[in-house]
């Protein structure tokens, strides 16, 4: 199986309807996990890319419900029942990323913002907003991939491994996504859909 990627451009809030509607979709765990999130608006999108996590599993196995979700001792989500099958999932303000694959995958999305020179050169060692966003993605989805923890991020970015591989993936204007893997190929296309057309699914 190749990566199968899923993203969704959110923009518009939702409704408390809708709010209620995705909340029941979702595992125990996850649902009590996301109302401890005090602020309503910042529910989205997680929420949304558990939605489309769902539809993303419905698509690729048919499976009508979200399985257990667990998290390892770095904080990586899987499905303890389904140890074949690999998922990630990547949030950013207005928009979320889902992959899905047959062997442990990494995603990353996030919105271009301004970000201080000082930043871009502590951090990366580059001089574009771009840039910067570009060296992130590729970091974050290497060690979502690997399950290492993010605390491993801020260190200096480190040439890809033998048989590792990363792609920058085309999602939205104004921003920058990527996936990792290991021996898993190049992904699909991204299916990207707008927030109206993932609630009609």
């Amino acid at each position: 199986m190749s990566i199968e990627l899923w993203a969704a451009r959110l923009e518009r809030p939702l409704t408390e309807r809708e709010t209620a509607a995705m909340l029941r979709l979702l595992p125990e765990a996850r649902r009590e996990r996301l109302l401890r999130i005090k602020q309503p608006e910042k529910r989205r999108e997680p929420l949304c890319a558990y939605l489309i996590l769902r539809h993303a599993l419905w698509e690729q196995y048919r499976w009508r419900e979200l399985p257990e979700i667990r998290l390892s001792s770095f904080g990586k989500p899987y499905f303890p029942e389904h140890p074949d099958v690999h998922f990630n999932l990547s949030h950013t303000a207005g928009a979320v990323l889902v992959g899905l694959s047959d062997r442990p995958v990494g995603v990353d999305i996030e919105h271009i913002r301004p970000v201080s020179q000082r930043t871009m050169r502590r951090l990366a060692d580059v001089g574009t907003e771009r840039a910067f966003f570009q060296s992130w993605v590729r970091r974050e989805a290497r060690t979502k991939r690997s399950g290492t923890g993010v605390g491993t991020m801020l260190d200096a970015e480190t040439p890809l491994q033998p048989g590792e591989q990363f792609y920058f993936l085309d999602t939205f204007p104004g921003y920058v996504a990527g996936v990792s893997t290991k021996g898993g190929g190049p992904p699909g296309p991204v299916r990207k859909y707008a927030l109206d057309e993932m609630m009609e699914r």
